[in-house]
């Protein structure tokens, strides 16, 4: 901190420098000045200088003093006294600098890829630079009041550097010369630490003994900046009540109410904040961005990685043959987004280049990068063997990583280093070698160089079989959200990696290990997915896995993997997990199921004339996807859903399903967009001679698109036979667009409406087409569909006299006895064709069971009935029993689930099972049936006059 005068900041130094009728003229001044400022009034008429110099800072906040005190002194032309208080801020404004100086020292200018990311970030990121100069310009049009710069990037993009190099340029002169005085810098970490605090304090504690001029710094908030590091890591959610905010600086209150009071500028209002922070969903970072803030990205684009590949090889035509490396390899194009990442790839190539090996087929993903990374970086003294100390050195570094990963410890002391068996000589050599640096968070810890290295240790410590290992700084209770680690999904991947043996190699050869548990992970790897295929519930979504598979690119043990999927399921959201799948999915022989997503890939919703070399590669990569549809011969299910398509992509999908060789039999589209080429979509389909289950649900349909389908089902190649329209928002004014379709006769035979509000109107309007003589539909299904007693008359009709419906579902429906009699009634009479009626949710009591138990005994037509989720009770069920025992009985499947039932029904039930020579399903879940009621039906089920299969 600059020296200052001692007399710098005593305020009764300053009134006796003012003569008795000074002292007096500068009270007058001082009242309207009070209420210039709208602070509480207090007499000052009759006190004297002392007195006033007392008063004051126990009254008002120091900024508020000063200002008010300068404002004074320039009317009472008291130069000699506003020059001494000039002449101070200009000290403070120096000591700021010297404080910023001391905390922005950068340590990572001290290792050897350092000086090169200074140099290379200086250079590129003059464009962040210039956006935060105009932004902090309030004569700029770029500049807003209470103004946020959002400095947005993944981990280790360069947030942090960047905000170093913009502090030094400001304390060189170099940036916001004369629009900012003072910094106050923030990080998460620091945040964390703390519960409550005031402004003041905050504003001090990078301050020698915590003295910060605070009076000072906050005299004219337009000039100073509030640097907040990390808001996503920041533990507290800032959702505070507008009423706690706070605006007095001194005032003591808690964290969260603290950084809002700032956030809104309730606390230093015209201050300008630069906030930096990992793109996240999080309500901190939603909350404070307001739609007139600055919002810029950091991550290193194809121009700037050409830039760092040139900078780093000196040498254009090993530059273009590393870049020409990493672009045919959408793994490594992501990798190479990422600063630190970059330079790992980019020395490891340099290294491979310098000993003459073909770095081209020895550096293909990122496990061989991160092999050649470590063995090179810890053997790089030994020459190519290592010896047992660096085969120790790597045992103890992959200890750490996996107990860190295990424990959520990013960031290790010294005593987690020792307690692994880690001297300091040792972490001296990791140091060097650019593994283990110390943390830029976290004073005296350490941490690996990126976590990627971390979780590429971690796999290595799995095929090590290392023990488990109590990390001390694990234990800590509370762990940042920067260090609550539980996805594993990349440790996973670069197992799979080193499952290769040529990848594998890198390391055994370099340090003279063998990996033990290699074999054994790859037979439980193999024996696991035959037991998914059993179980297929287990597995999701396949992209994880996928990006295993592709990491370890070993054909035999690929194809042994991936042999038993019949059902897969993929989210694409890049060109990268395209890729990744193309591969996968090309060894997927007995797949007859595939789920995919496009999500994000395709932004631009508007048909693309001239695509640009980006969005080239992603359709070349989408047409290939495409192709999968008709030249894998087993693939017989296709579900498209939540996807981002534009006109071109889906015109290329289009050109895939009308295909004379596509064989596809089902095809569901869910949460799909409706644009023009949605139309295309489904003309293609009329030309595909194979399908015959069409869905299209959760999405909205025009009355354009109803016309289309009735194209569709019109034209004489169409098989469909199956459409279903659930939620789609169908209401009765669209049950006219429905009942076309339903009598235009074609190959419609079963129609899913579920989850759309008909309500009975619409119903009504449905009725009347099921009846028309050119309706030949089978199944109908209207679960959830609002329906009421009030069309179940026109139901009951419909089951009377249709020559062709066999199976109805009217499940969740609130149709109650009334409407369940009408529907049930027609049952009784031979012109029913009905074979399956599905009436569970439909609010029906016990009173109604004799008239169903009526049509049991005497529909021998009707196979299936589900009745569940409604109060049948016990003495409902006592009534079915008799039905179900009656020699017509032709029932093979009843559902009784969640039907109030107890044990004392299950005599009546038992006795059912022993005499009904047809019932071969029953479900019974959710009903309280004791002991003794399931001791009664087990005697029963062990009868050899039990013919049931199937019990729920």
């Amino acid at each position: 901190m600059a020296e200052s005068d001692s007399t710098d900041f005593d305020l009764l130094w300053y009134l006796e420098n003012l003569s008795d009728k000074e002292f007096q003229s500068f009270k007058k001044y001082l009242a309207r000045k009070i209420l210039d400022f709208k602070l509480p009034q207090f007499p000052l008429i009759q006190m004297t200088k002392e007195e006033l110099a007392n008063v004051l800072p126990i009254s008002y906040e120091g900024q508020y003093i000063w200002n008010m005190l300068f404002s004074i002194f320039s009317m009472m032309r008291k130069e000699d006294l506003c020059r001494k208080i000039i002449g101070r801020r200009n000290r403070n404004q120096e000591a700021c600098k010297a404080v910023m100086r001391r905390k922005f020292m950068l340590q990572w200018e001290s290792h050897t890829f350092g000086k090169f990311h200074y140099k290379f970030f200086r250079d590129v990121s003059s464009d962040v630079f210039y956006i935060l100069q105009l932004a902090y310009d309030s004569t700029s049009c770029y500049s807003a009041n209470n103004l946020n710069v959002f400095l947005m990037g993944e981990r280790a993009s360069g947030k942090t550097m960047v905000i170093n190099l913009a502090v030094l340029r400001w304390i060189k002169g170099e940036m916001w010369q004369n629009m900012i005085s003072y910094v106050v810098h923030l990080t998460s970490h620091e945040i964390n630490q703390m519960t409550n605090s005031s402004l003041a304090e905050l504003i001090a504690k990078d301050w020698p003994d915590g003295q910060a001029p605070i009076a000072d710094i906050l005299s004219d908030p337009k000039k100073l900046l509030v640097i907040l590091e990390d808001l996503d890591n920041i533990r507290f959610e800032l959702n505070v009540n507008e009423s706690a905010l706070c605006s007095n600086s001194t005032q003591k209150v808690p964290i969260p109410v603290l950084l809002v009071s700032l956030l809104k500028r309730k606390m230093a209002p015209g201050c300008w904040f630069l906030i930096s922070s990992r793109p996240t969903r999080g309500n901190n970072v939603k909350t404070f961005l307001k739609e007139v803030d600055c919002c810029t990205t950091l991550q290193l684009s194809n121009e700037k990685r050409e830039i760092y590949f040139n900078s780093f090889f000196k040498d254009r035509q090993r530059a273009s043959a590393a870049l020409q490396l990493v672009h045919e390899d959408e793994i490594l194009v992501g990798l190479c987004r990422v600063a630190i990442l970059c330079w790992i790839t980019c020395t490891v190539l340099k290294r491979q280049m310098d000993k003459g090996r073909d770095f081209q087929l020895c550096c293909q993903t990122p496990t061989d990068l991160h092999a050649h990374f470590l063995a090179d970086a810890l053997t790089s003294e030994a020459g190519l063997t290592a010896n047992q100390y660096h085969l120790g050195l790597l045992k103890r570094l992959c200890l750490l990583a996996a107990g860190g990963l295990f424990l959520s410890t990013l960031n290790f002391s010294g005593e987690d280093l020792r307690c692994v068996g880690f001297t300091e000589a040792d972490v001296s050599v990791l140091q060097a070698a650019n593994i283990l640096l110390p943390s830029s968070t976290h004073k005296d810890r350490y941490k690996f160089i990126h976590l990627n290295v971390q979780e590429f240790c971690t796999a290595i410590a799995f095929l090590m079989a290392v023990p488990n290992y109590l990390i001390p700084s694990g234990s800590r209770e509370y762990k940042e959200k920067r260090e609550q680690y539980s996805d594993f999904n990349q440790v996973f991947t670069f197992i799979f990696g080193l499952l290769n043996a040529n990848r594998r190699r890198i390391l055994e050869t370099s340090f003279g290990y063998q990996l033990p548990m290699v074999d054994s992970f790859k037979w439980y790897s193999v024996g696991y997915m035959k037991h998914l295929d059993r179980d297929p519930e287990k597995l999701t979504h396949h992209m994880p896995l996928f990006y295993c598979l592709y990491e370890n690119r070993e054909e035999e043990f690929v194809k042994k993997i991936v042999d038993a999927l019949m059902e897969v399921t993929v989210y694409l959201q890049s060109d990268k997990d395209m890729m990744v799948s193309l591969y996968c999915l090309d060894y997927c022989c007995h797949l007859r199921t595939l789920k995919l997503s496009v999500q994000r890939i395709f932004q631009n919703k508007e048909p693309l004339i001239r695509p640009t070399a980006s969005q080239m590669k992603s359709l070349v990569y989408w047409r290939e996807i495409c192709s999968l549809f008709y030249t894998m011969e087993s693939l017989q299910e296709l579900h498209i859903f939540d996807n981002d398509l534009n006109g071109i992509s889906e015109r290329i999908l289009s050109k895939a399903l009308e295909h004379s060789s596509c064989k596809l039999r089902t095809l569901k589209l869910s949460y799909v967009s409706t644009a023009s080429g949605f139309e295309d979509l489904l003309k293609a389909l009329a030309r595909n001679r194979s399908l015959t289950y069409l869905s299209i649900n959760c999405t909205s349909i025009s009355l354009n698109m109803f016309s289309l389908l009735h194209d569709i089902l019109d034209e004489p190649t169409c098989q469909i036979s199956h459409l279903s329209l659930m939620k789609c928002d169908l209401r009765a004014s669209e049950c006219e667009e429905i009942a076309s379709l339903l009598i235009s006769g074609g190959s419609l035979r079963k129609l899913t409406l579920s989850s759309n509000p008909l309500r009975s109107d619409g119903m009504n309007i449905l009725c009347d087409a099921l009846l028309h003589p050119n309706c030949t539909l089978i199944s109908l299904v209207l679960v959830f569909c609002c329906l009421t007693e009030n069309c179940c008359s026109a139901l009951g009709r419909v089951l009377l006299f249709s020559p062709t419906l066999r199976q109805l579902d009217l499940c969740v429906n609130r149709l109650k006895n009334y409407g369940v009699l009408h529907v049930t009634f027609p049952l009784l009479f031979p012109t029913c064709q009905l074979e399956e009626l599905h009436l569970s949710g439909c609010f029906f009591s016990s009173d109604i069971c004799q008239y169903i138990a009526i049509v049991i005994a005497t529909n021998e037509k009707l196979r299936s009935l589900e009745i569940g989720s409604n109060k049948i009770e016990d003495a409902g069920m006592q009534l079915l029993c008799g039905g179900l025992r009656h020699p017509n009985c032709m029932l093979v499947n009843i559902g009784l689930e969640e039907c109030m039932l107890t044990s004392a029904c299950c005599r009546s039930l038992a006795s059912v099972l022993t005499t009904n020579k047809t019932l071969e399903r029953l479900n019974l879940l959710q009903n309280h049936l004791g002991n003794e009621g399931v001791a009664k039906l087990l005697e029963s089920l062990i009868s050899p006059d039990c013919v049931l299969k199937v019990v729920g």
